[in-house]
């Protein structure tokens, strides 16, 4: 009788031994679950909607689909954290204390995103950053005069016209606001923010910085 018919089967005791465990419920798999630190694939998931609302409010009164990216995505990794910290708070509070920096991560990249959003921040610096284009488009328009632009890029925006009526330049900026058309507005006189402004038809504005205005039609 050979060795192997004879001793015993290591493979067959596993095999026997995982057949006879019981399996974890979901509820021991959520508690297994929000026991560990966030990830490598939940901080940097927050790190890119972070991004994504940033892009959203460089845009003049804001982006669609990035806003709803953005909203949809921050919600869906909100309640994640919540739901995982209030687990390890009552089952795994060393845990805690032991990878304080990577639970303190999600927490800080929406401080600063919202920070930096309330601060117009992201707006101010991509308009600053293709003002110098943005005029030397308006000098080739003629008052009163509207050219199309048909998406190409002027500085850091794609354009869908720009138009000059008076002192006031209109630059509409292609996929600007949420609902309704919005683009930029360059104007050395002051211009009234959020009311209707006779001979500029159903536009509202809002200051940025200096002399530039976001503009959107009602």
């Amino acid at each position: 009788m050979s060795a192997s018919a004879s001793g015993p089967n290591p493979d067959g005791s596993v095999a026997k031994l995982i057949e006879i465990a019981e399996k974890p419920t979901p509820g021991q798999r959520l508690i297994s679950w929000a026991s560990r630190p966030p990830g490598r694939l939940y901080i940097p998931a927050c790190a890119v909607i972070g991004l994504v609302l940033l892009f959203e409010d460089s845009m003049p009164a804001g982006h669609l689909p990035t806003f709803v990216i953005g909203l949809g995505g921050g919600l869906l990794l909100a309640g994640m954290g919540a739901l995982r910290l209030g687990i390890a708070l009552a089952v795994a509070r060393p845990m805690i204390r032991h990878y304080w920096l990577r639970w303190i991560s999600a927490p800080l990249i929406a401080f600063v995103a919202l920070g930096l959003a309330v601060a117009d921040v992201p707006l101010q610096t991509r308009v600053q950053a293709s003002s110098e284009q943005l005029l030397e488009l308006r000098d080739a328009v003629a008052d009163p005069t509207t050219i199309p632009r048909n998406g190409e890029w002027t500085g850091l925006y794609s354009l869908r016209s720009v138009s000059v009526t008076g002192d006031v330049t209109h630059y509409e900026v292609e996929k600007a606001g949420l609902l309704q058309p919005a683009g930029l507005a360059h104007s050395t006189e002051e211009i009234p923010v959020g009311v209707f402004v006779p001979g500029q038809g159903s536009r509202i504005y809002e200051h940025v910085s200096g002399d530039w205005y976001v503009w959107v039609d009602h």
